[in-house]
């Protein structure tokens, strides 16, 4: 199953529902908003920085994860980003293609 990094930051809406809800039921949210799509949180973590969380999450499909991040973003509380991880295997198979590119002014 593709594994997927959500990542984002609270607005002051998302700030004060977190303050009235507490950390373990934003983790819950998450969790239940990833199984209406078909997915599973893997790790759902608060820090410090330049965004307040970060979730790992494996979805069937991108179109799957894409929802999810949509559904939030779309709820005015969150900005969230996702970013589509891949497995060392996974980058092995992209390096065996070898792709033909000619970067811009060499040659013709």
């Amino acid at each position: 199953m593709p594994k997927f990094l959500i990542y984002g930051s609270y607005t002051q809406d998302g700030v004060e529902g977190l303050l009235e809800e507490g950390g373990t039921k934003r983790r819950e949210a998450t969790e239940q908003a990833a199984r209406s799509v078909g997915a599973t949180v893997e790790g759902y973590y608060f820090a410090f920085g330049d965004h307040d969380f970060y979730v790992i999450m494996d979805a069937p499909d991108q179109a799957s994860a894409v929802s999810a991040s949509l559904a939030a973003n779309a709820s005015g509380a969150v900005k969230v980003k996702t970013v589509v991880l891949l497995t060392p295997e996974e980058v092995d198979q992209a390096i065996s293609r070898r792709a033909l590119y000619r970067p811009p002014g060499r040659g013709g």
